[in-house]
């Protein structure tokens, strides 16, 4: 039997009986828009949570620390020594060797150090006063870093800082009386603050440390940590936690706190941090983050498929009730077929077609109700979703359903196979009649 004549009569058998396949199909139609909806929706929520990391952090780059001993590259690795660690094998410090063979990875843009001022301290500008995180980092420009200014220059120098777009926020006046007004967040861009650092001798007296800086540039807001930090030069830092904690630091011996690797492509940022690692460093970048929530939405997805499959589930057996049902009412034409020279394969193939090709119309209407349902859920949900952000002031999303090119075409095929499978064993047991046998059935 040729391909053509196959389809043309089992479109024709089915035409007979369009109650009842109909009735049958609906059972799919069901299942098959629940996996599309669902699915859809894990989908949209992952890259919802993607954009949203995307905007905390460079991917790029590595946030890297020493490894003082006691456990391996802060994952429960083996601890081995490396360039520039102490001789005694047990830590693994960044020393200027240290970082010479970091950047000497392969991918490895640049190897910047940097410090967070470790200290008590706040900012004053007029009357208003203010607390921010300082960081030092040993490069000139904070471009290296991804970073751009909304205001100014991102240039670093001795006599400047570059704060972040969150740092006048945490101003206020220390003398405001009750019931006067809360003054608004200054204007530092191109002004003159005063960092004022705190330490005490050993008789518990206070003692001060004036710096004067202008503001040079304000950077774009990130959603990161360089919103709410004040950028000075390394040394200028490293120099003030001398001064505030009593002693110098040699570099060679005891190395910095943390360095920032960027590598020149996302994509291989798992890899060198996982060379890092190797090496004996405590080693982190957002696409940890990125990849958890990844892994988190891929399971969601099965999980809301498998619930949508259930329903498919339902359908096959309703399909293998309404093939056995077709079967029994045409048990003389399977005989009749047979009489005039139909093969066990050419009466297997047409009970299968019927039964894929039922499959098939619950599938094709299922991916079309089920892209519509996700499209009318996803405007209510991006709008829903777009009121919470601006309330709580985050980014309004641009997707809370989605749906990929291949999720209605595997939805599709996956039902014809349902099908196919749920009319198998009918389909076996039409193919098996014996014709005369059948031709005498009443």
């Amino acid at each position: 039997m040729k391909l053509i004549d196959l389809i043309r009569l089992v479109v024709n058998n089915l035409n007979r009986r369009k109650a009842r396949v109909g009735l049958t199909a609906i059972g799919v139609v069901i299942g098959t828009a629940a996996v599309v909806i669902l699915v859809s929706l894990a989908i949209g929520l992952q890259m919802n949570a993607n954009e949203q990391l995307y905007g905390i952090g460079n991917l790029s780059q590595i946030n890297v620390s020493p490894n003082y001993g006691g456990g391996g590259g802060g994952y429960g690795g083996p601890m081995v020594q490396i360039a520039g660690s102490l001789d005694t094998g047990e830590s693994a410090l960044l020393t200027p060797r240290a970082i010479k063979d970091l950047q000497a990875l392969p991918g490895v843009v640049s190897v910047i150090p940097r410090e967070y001022l470790n200290a008590q301290m706040y900012v004053t500008y007029k009357k208003m006063q203010g607390y921010s995180s300082i960081i030092g980092v040993a490069t000139e420009d904070l471009t290296t870093f991804g970073l751009e200014a909304d205001q100014g220059i991102t240039g670093l120098s001795r006599a400047s800082v570059v704060i972040g777009p969150q740092v006048a926020m945490g101003f206020y006046d220390p003398n405001l009386r009750p019931g006067q007004e809360t003054p608004p967040p200054p204007d530092l861009y191109d002004q003159q603050i005063q960092l004022t650092i705190l330490k005490y001798d050993a008789d518990g007296n206070e003692i001060r440390k004036n710096i004067s800086v202008r503001v040079a540039g304000v950077l774009a807001e990130t959603g990161a940590e360089s919103d709410w930090s004040i950028y000075m030069p390394l040394d200028q830092v490293a120099s003030i936690n001398e001064w505030a904690n009593g002693f110098r630091v040699n570099r060679n011996k005891d190395g910095y706190t943390e360095v920032i690797v960027t590598v020149e492509n996302p994509d291989k940022t798992i890899e060198v941090r996982d060379q890092i690692i190797a090496l004996g460093y405590q080693a982190f970048t957002m696409l940890d983050f990125v990849q958890g929530i990844n892994n988190f939405y891929t399971i969601l997805q099965v999980v809301l498929g498998g619930v949508g499959a259930i329903a498919l589930l339902v359908a096959a057996i309703g399909i293998a009730n309404t093939m056995a049902m077709s079967i029994l009412e045409r048990t003389r034409e399977i005989g009749l077929m047979k009489a005039v020279g139909a093969t066990n394969r050419d009466v297997l193939a047409i009970f299968l077609g019927e039964a894929a090709g039922i499959g098939f119309i619950g599938g094709a209407g299922g991916v079309l109700i089920g892209w519509l349902a996700g499209q009318g859920l996803n405007v209510v949900a991006v709008v829903y979703l777009a009121q919470q952000a601006a309330q709580q002031g985050g980014m309004p999303p641009s997707v809370a359903v989605y749906t990929p090119i291949w999720l209605p075409v595997f939805v599709l095929l996956f039902s014809v196979f349902i099908g196919m499978v749920s009319g198998l064993y009918p389909a076996l047991r039409a193919a098996t009649m014996i014709p005369v046998q059948a031709l005498k059935y009443e």
